[in-house]
């Protein structure tokens, strides 16, 4: 490893109150990480303080008519984390693990990730407590347009933009969007962003999260003096996210060795064509029958390779497995794939983590530029909406990048401190009313 890997510590002792599995809550994690990284800034308590508590969590009861005849209830939420800097933006998710605190752990993950990025939006995000895969398209339907009835008040394009998540795709924002617009009497596309482009949906939007881990796994690469010709990359889940960054970096030279769904992982020590295997989206979990060998999971994220790249989902990266990861290099693909606790025995081990708020930024990104489109009734064609993409990464890559170097910092307590100091400013400003 190069000899500008910034030396941290981070004391272990944190990690007693992760779960027995060694995962810890994502709001949990989001409030030790923020208590973390204010430790490096001289800035008002009061503020960091307030940054650790939600605006607002809005609950609501969405019930649906199935197929069937029959009513089933489902709980949905939306959790609006601050909005200093602009509207609150975050994706929406359908899931049966989604809970209160789950919402508001990853809302402030956006917040983050927004300031990071120096777009004009605060954090949010939501989701339904549900299995979609128990839906039928029109029970899902029925679902999405009874839950955005449900939260009318409380979403637009001035207060806060949904965007597609795990269990959502573009045709669940296209019904949002649908859904607002029948009870506004307008159409306003700018509520919701991933949507498809033939009704206000940017080009390169549903490519933007890989493609932003893809430019910030080869900064990082070229950062610590490792050409990607000769770089071995393993990549824990082949989903939009992951199946678009290994293509990418296979693209520029890289060798994938391993890509993985949820049933185990293609393994080639030679190297992968992940070109030939289908992602998520294309073939859903059919990574392994395109293997010549598999292995699991757990196995894949403890291969020595040069990069390891986790864009499943989160708490993958535990206390009880961070000894034995072999990777030179992280970049985290995925929201929270790294617990706390994880993050410090990692940092002893000076092991470069570079965080999801930076890496995985793309995606809202390109919702901010389809914003933009959607509020000036202005397309961008792919060609600009890369261009624009690849520019504001670098530009934050940059911003993180100065501040790891001056103050011999990790990459996740860098990215905080800017996030941290754009946030604090704007707080400053603004003031607290009344």
């Amino acid at each position: 490893m190069s000899s500008q890997t910034p030396p941290a510590t981070v004391d272990r002792t944190v990690s007693h109150s992760d779960d027995e599995d060694g995962s810890t809550s994502a709001l949990a994690t989001a409030r030790r990480q923020l208590e973390h990284a204010a430790t490096h800034l001289d800035i008002d308590p009061n503020i960091v303080e307030r940054l650790k508590h939600p605006a607002a969590v809005h609950e609501v009861t969405v019930p649906v008519e199935r197929d069937d005849g029959t009513v089933d209830v489902f709980t949905g939420y939306r959790a609006h984390h601050d909005s200093v800097r602009g509207p609150f933006k975050g994706g929406l998710r359908y899931h049966p693990g989604v809970t209160r605190e789950e919402c508001i752990g990853l809302s402030m993950w956006m917040t983050w990730k927004c300031a990071v990025m120096d777009l004009p939006f605060g954090g949010a995000k939501g989701g339904i407590v549900v299995d979609p895969k128990d839906l039928s398209a029109a029970e899902k339907e029925r679902l999405t347009r009874r839950f955005t009835d449900e939260i009318r008040d409380v979403i637009g394009p001035n207060k806060d933009i949904p965007a597609p998540d795990m269990g959502t795709d573009p045709q669940t924002m296209s019904w949002i969007m649908d859904a607002y617009s029948m009870q506004e009497a307008e159409t306003i596309p700018g509520v919701v962003t991933g949507k498809p482009p033939v009704i206000g949906g940017s080009y390169g939007r549903e490519e933007a999260p890989g493609r932003s881990v893809a430019l910030i796994a080869r900064e990082a690469c070229d950062y610590y003096d490792y050409p990607l010709e000769e770089t071995t990359v393993a990549v824990q889940g082949f989903g939009s996210v992951g199946a678009n960054a290994a293509r990418l970096l296979d693209d520029w030279g890289a060798t994938v060795v391993a890509v993985s769904d949820v049933n185990g992982a293609a393994y080639d020590p030679s190297g992968l064509d992940p070109h030939a295997i289908p992602s998520h989206d294309e073939e859903p979990e059919a990574v392994t029958e395109y293997a010549d060998e598999t292995i699991g999971n757990g196995e894949l994220l403890t291969l020595d390779v040069d990069l390891l790249i986790p864009a499943a989902i989160g708490d993958v990266i535990t206390e009880a497995n961070a000894d034995d990861i072999q990777a030179d290099l992280i970049v985290e693909g995925a929201n929270g794939p790294t617990t706390f606790a994880a993050d410090a025995i990692l940092a002893e081990r000076d092991i470069p983590i570079v965080p999801d708020i930076l890496a995985n930024a793309g995606g809202v990104t390109v919702s901010y530029f389809e914003w933009l489109q959607d509020i000036n009734r202005r397309s961008w064609s792919l060609e600009e909406v890369r261009d624009e993409l690849d520019s504001e990464m670098l530009s934050a890559w940059n911003a993180v990048r100065a501040e790891v170097e001056d103050r011999d910092v990790t990459w996740r307590d860098a990215a905080y401190i800017v996030a941290l100091s754009r946030l604090t400013k704007a707080h400053a400003n603004r003031g607290l009313w009344p």
